[in-house]
C-alpha cells in the first residue's frame, strides 16, 4: 500500500463543510478508513466588531478548500472527486499534487513537527530561555498545545503586554 499524503480539494464556496461531511459519509459507507485518513476545513480564530461589540468566532482560513490527508488510488480518486460540491483537485489537469513538507509546515499540519513534553500550567512563573525576550520573566496567562505556545505578560514601556512564546523557550523558575 502506497503511503498518505495531503491533497487540497476545491469546492464550491460555501460548501466546504458540507463537503466535508459528505466525504466523512462515503468513506464510512465504503469503509475505506484506512485510506482516507483525515478530511480537515481549516478554521481561524478572529475577532469581529459588529455595532461596537466584539466577539471570537471562527472563520475559514481556505475558502472553497477543503484538506484530505489519503492514499492516493482510484478508488479514493473516485470517491473524491464525486462528491457533491467538489470541484476538482488542485493540481495540473486532473492530476491530483500533493502537499510539500513546507506547505504542511505553514499550514500547522505537519505531524514530522518535534513535540515538545510541557509540564508547566497557567499561572506558573518562568524565563524565556532564547528569542527576542530572553531573560524575560512572566507568568504564563494560557496555554495552546495544538501551537505549542505560551502566552506571558511581560513589562513593555512600563505595561503589561501579552507575548507568545514557544515551548521550548520557556523554563520554571
Amino acid at each position: 500500500m502506497s503511503e498518505a499524503n495531503w491533497y487540497v480539494v476545491h469546492t464550491y464556496s460555501g460548501y466546504e463543510n458540507k463537503v466535508k461531511a459528505n466525504i466523512e459519509k462515503t468513506i464510512e459507507n465504503r469503509h475505506l478508513e484506512d485510506q482516507i485518513l483525515e478530511v480537515r476545513v481549516p478554521m481561524e480564530e478572529v475577532v469581529e466588531i459588529k455595532n461596537g461589540t466584539k466577539r471570537q468566532v471562527q472563520r475559514k482560513l481556505f475558502p472553497g478548500y477543503v484538506l484530505l490527508n489519503m492514499v492516493m488510488n482510484d478508488d479514493t480518486w473516485y470517491v473524491v472527486r464525486n462528491t457533491r460540491g467538489v470541484t476538482g483537485f488542485v493540481g495540473p489537469g486532473s492530476k491530483p499534487v500533493p502537499l510539500t513538507e513546507t506547505e504542511m509546515m505553514n499550514l500547522g499540519i505537519n505531524e514530522a513537527t518535534e513535540k515538545v513534553e510541557f509540564d508547566l500550567q497557567e499561572g506558573d512563573a518562568v524565563t524565556v530561555t532564547g528569542g527576542a525576550w530572553k531573560d524575560t520573566q512572566g507568568i504564563i496567562q494560557s496555554i495552546n498545545k495544538a501551537k505549542q505556545m505560551v502566552t506571558i505578560n511581560v513589562e513593555l514601556f512600563g505595561r503589561e503586554t501579552p507575548v507568545e512564546i514557544s515551548f521550548a523557550e520557556v523554563k520554571k523558575m
